[in-house]
């Protein structure tokens, strides 16, 4: 999600349109792009509240990549100087030592374009972004980065897989990843109706997909289970209401409502989500949408912990390997967070 000259009241008066990430060095084993894999020497920083960011989050957890890779928080209610560090002291970055995540994009090009947009990872030897690819950060993350991943860490992009990985994910990006984004977002009837209409479309297809296989790509989780995913957890909380995608709920979808809760329940997901960051972000940053920026009380959340029962259609969540261990201290989701 981008900050800064998007213009918020701007969303929902000007046709949507994804922005392509605008720094996309990567961060490799090699160091062919000038950035070598280095435990210590880049802060990752993300939004809660931010579905692209929150993949970031998650693979990170699950990789067991918080010693190597730190982490800032940035408070889910951004304003016209970009993604802010007000929930930490002094309201600066304590590793950074910025207010703005802006600072860092500006130390990389003043002038840039693109906005300033998480997940951002940046160099904290010279304080520059590095990358803003929210597309290769996470596939980067499970492979280059793979000499500093827990003992254990699932393979979350297996080579064998990947060209199914690859084809599934362009159609959860395409049709419900920015799709919903498409609908909350469009300025007239027939835009909003199109966009809609293809959300709910391969929604379906995932749910056909999903009522004989526990996960989407092979038996354990991979990449495209954690993209879809943090889609589908923000799905009755804010694209239901607050973009208009509302044929049906998340929770009417018995198959679809099984497979988010079942991740959810699987550490490494739910401890990650913050539905107060999410609440509060959509319903009062995206004031062209929710001029008044009222957050609505519901849904109920309490389901998340309900019990899933598809563990029957077997599958192991991380193959060969474990569990990640309990959340870092600092890293918790605040209890009004949490379900």
């Amino acid at each position: 999600m981008a900050g800064r000259d998007d213009g918020n009241s701007a969303y929902g008066h000007k046709a949507f349109k994804r922005s392509k990430s605008h720094f996309a060095d990567r961060i490799t084993a090699d160091g062919r792009d000038g950035r070598p894999v280095e435990a210590g020497r880049y802060r990752l920083v993300v939004s809660r509240a931010c579905p692209w960011a929150s993949r970031a989050v998650i693979s990170r957890r699950l990789l067991g990549l918080e010693d190597a890779l730190s982490m800032a928080i940035a408070d889910p209610i951004q304003d016209d100087r970009s993604w802010r560090f007000t929930l930490d002291p002094d309201g600066r970055d304590p590793v950074l030592g910025i207010r703005f995540l802006a600072e860092a994009y500006d130390r990389r090009e003043q002038d840039h374009a693109g906005g300033v947009s998480v997940p951002a990872i940046v160099d904290v030897t010279d304080g520059e972004l590095v990358t803003n690819d929210y597309q290769r950060i996470t596939l980067d993350l499970a492979t280059e980065w793979s000499a500093l991943h827990r003992d254990g860490a699932p393979d979350l992009y297996p080579e064998p897989l990947r060209d199914e990985i690859d084809a599934v994910m362009a159609e959860v990006y395409e049709d419900v990843n920015n799709g919903v984004y498409r609908a909350g977002f469009a300025n007239g009837q027939d835009e909003y109706e199109r966009a809609c209409a293809t959300v709910f479309r391969r929604l379906e297809l995932l749910a056909f997909r999903l009522a004989w296989r526990r996960y989407l790509v092979g038996d354990t989780i991979t990449e495209a289970d954690i993209r879809l995913f943090t889609t589908l957890v923000r799905f009755d909380a804010v694209y239901h209401g607050h973009f208009k995608c509302n044929r049906w709920k998340l929770t009417e979808n018995d198959v679809l409502w099984a497979y988010a809760r079942d991740l959810f329940q699987t550490p490494g997901f739910g401890d990650t989500v913050d539905f107060d960051h999410i609440k509060r972000h959509y319903y009062q940053v995206h004031t062209g949408i929710n001029p008044t920026r009222i957050v609505p009380l519901g849904p109920d959340l309490s389901g998340w912990l309900s019990p899933h029962h598809r563990e029957r259609l077997g599958g192991r969540p991380f193959g060969d390997g474990t569990p990640p261990g309990p959340v870092r201290p600092g890293e918790e989701v605040p209890p009004r967070g949490r379900p």
